[in-house]
């Protein structure tokens, strides 16, 4: 019995083809087609041998017939997807970072229209999942925030959409909405410019770092008098992301709407 029929967006990113492995992989899914502006040829052989699926440049020659559509390209080509599949009755999966809030009211609205589910996540490993939950849990308990977030060389975004999204939890922890912040002392002299990183409004204090080696590493620090607590996550492979676009896939088939955040999903 065929499975749910996907569509890849990206495939030919390292993030796209870990997705491509994952659907092969995965009992109830069916690779159906896939789509990358880099394309060079009609078809793509699938990793695990058993076949190949149709590839075009554009998700418009090949989204007929799919039931989801999984974007892990750009910000701009994760907006071109969304409309395309919306409109051609297809359910989204984005795990492109960099959309904004106008994109998501937009996906929004596409998903309501058309009746389709979008699922929209700035991260797909359940561990980065959780630590966002947990950094909401304690940052009302602490009066400073650091947040260092690494990522591979090629990481167009700075801060991480995952950073920010930890960020944004820690200040609600602190209770921003009721002007609450973390204190971020600026150094008397700051001997090399830049040292110190990016402030949030919130006043966490964000670095990031970019290298060969690395997938991604966030590890957010809190302090008070005496103490500090640290909550990390690092993804050692991208292998680490495919249990949440997983479970992505198969809620936005059966959930219409838009769903931001894996954590909805996990009940967080």
């Amino acid at each position: 019995m065929a499975g749910t029929r996907v569509v890849v967006h990206g495939v030919l990113g390292r993030m796209g083809q870990e997705v491509l492995k994952a659907v092969c992989a995965e009992p109830g899914l069916e690779p159906f087609g896939a789509a990358d502006g880099r394309a060079a040829s009609d078809s793509l052989p699938l990793p695990d041998g058993s076949g190949t699926i149709p590839l075009s440049h554009s998700l418009q020659k090949i989204i007929s017939g799919a039931q989801v559509a999984v974007d892990f390209s750009s910000a701009e080509g994760a907006v071109m997807a969304i409309r395309v599949a919306a409109r051609s009755g297809v359910s989204v999966v984005v795990g492109t970072t960099g959309l904004s809030d106008d994109d998501l009211r937009e996906a929004g609205d596409l998903a309501r229209k058309h009746q389709v589910g979008i699922v929209i996540a700035p991260n797909f490993a359940i561990g980065a999942v959780l630590m966002i939950h947990l950094a909401r849990i304690a940052g009302r308990h602490f009066d400073y925030a650091d947040l260092i977030e690494t990522h591979h060389e090629a990481k167009i975004d700075a801060p991480s959409g995952t950073a920010l999204a930890i960020a944004r939890a820690a200040e609600e922890g602190k209770g921003k909405a009721k002007g609450k912040k973390y204190l971020a002392p600026a150094a008397d002299k700051e001997t090399l410019p830049g040292t110190r990183g990016g402030t949030s409004d919130g006043g966490v204090s964000i670095h990031s770092a970019r290298m060969q080696g690395r997938v991604a590493h966030h590890e957010l620090v809190f302090g008070g008098p005496g103490q500090t607590l640290t909550i990390r996550h690092d993804s050692i492979g991208r292998e680490s992301f495919m249990p949440g676009v997983m479970l992505a896939i198969r809620e936005a088939v059966k959930k219409p709407g838009l769903t931001v955040g894996l954590e909805k999903i996990l009940g967080l």
